[in-house]
């Protein structure tokens, strides 16, 4: 693990015009989300991205993609899994994602789907997939793993999803899949100077971590909370400047540096966490 230069960066969105802005500012991947089994259920009252894409939006963006990729998040493991695998790659996905797996045989059975014909990423993001990761990493054809910290978190029954990075969850994940070589990132960042937590500290986590890649959160561009086209366009630029800007700062810090970021993390996440318990046992009462 050690310092990474640009974060690989995924935006996830079905509208066109919004995918070509990302694009355009460098985002290198365009992301359609499929996942909706489960979802609600076990996110309800979170505060998450809960998307309503379709295959179709797949099959309408890709033709427009010239320097970023199509990702798509497909359904957890289920029996129409591998109908689903079929039809996401016949509109153009270039990355599956399967998130909430929870055995190394969901896994085994994603892989065997795809049969290397794109991009693999494993959504890590219960506490059962850390317990087998160790089997799961032995399985050949994962090109990637990203760490999951809202449903993580919730898993292992914390009050706030940075918590997973201060606690020594995301580090020692992290380290198991640094030592088997392959890539891997984790959560979200916010634009910089926002966030709960300063996404900044977060950022220099990323670094620290050796993590290579982050999804853009709502709170960088809500494109749909914005009224035209041109509004989208000025927050990308601002925010992808200031944000590229930021990552080539980081490469200058010393690892004393980072290790003192991870310090100040560790207090600003305990704050938010605290405040978060508290208001739960209010309405719990």
């Amino acid at each position: 693990m050690g310092k990474v230069h640009h974060l690989t960066l995924m935006y996830i969105t079905n509208d066109l015009n919004v995918a070509l802005i990302a694009q355009k500012y460098g985002v290198e991947r365009v992301w359609v989300d499929l996942e909706t089994l489960g979802k609600e259920r076990r996110q309800k009252n979170q505060d998450s991205v809960k998307s309503h894409h379709q295959i179709s939006d797949i099959a309408q963006i890709v033709p427009h993609l010239t320097t970023a990729q199509m990702m798509v998040r497909v359904n957890p493991w289920n029996p129409g899994s591998k109908d689903e695998i079929e039809s996401v790659l016949a509109a153009g996905a270039q990355i599956i994602m399967l998130p909430y797996w929870k055995t190394a045989a969901e896994v085994q059975n994603f892989l065997a789907a795809v049969k290397g014909r794109c991009t693999t990423s494993l959504l890590l993001e219960t506490k059962e997939a850390e317990a087998c990761l160790d089997e799961v990493l032995e399985l050949p054809g994962i090109d990637e793993i990203h760490i999951g910290l809202n449903d993580l978190h919730l898993s292992y029954g914390l009050n706030f999803m940075f918590e997973c990075l201060t606690n020594g969850t995301v580090e020692r994940i992290c380290q198991k899949i640094a030592d088997k070589k392959i890539r891997y990132g984790f959560g979200g960042i916010a634009q910089i100077g926002a966030g709960a937590v300063p996404a900044e500290k977060i950022i220099l986590e990323h670094f620290r971590l050796g993590s290579t890649r982050a999804i853009l959160s709502r709170s960088f561009c809500n494109y749909e909370k914005m009224g035209n086209i041109a509004e989208i366009d000025r927050i990308f630029a601002q925010n992808m400047k200031k944000l590229r800007d930021f990552e080539n700062y980081a490469t200058t810090l010393s690892a004393q540096e980072m290790k003192n970021n991870k310090r100040e993390l560790a207090v600003a996440v305990a704050q938010v966490a605290t405040l978060l318990r508290k208001q739960k046992e209010i309405i719990e009462c």
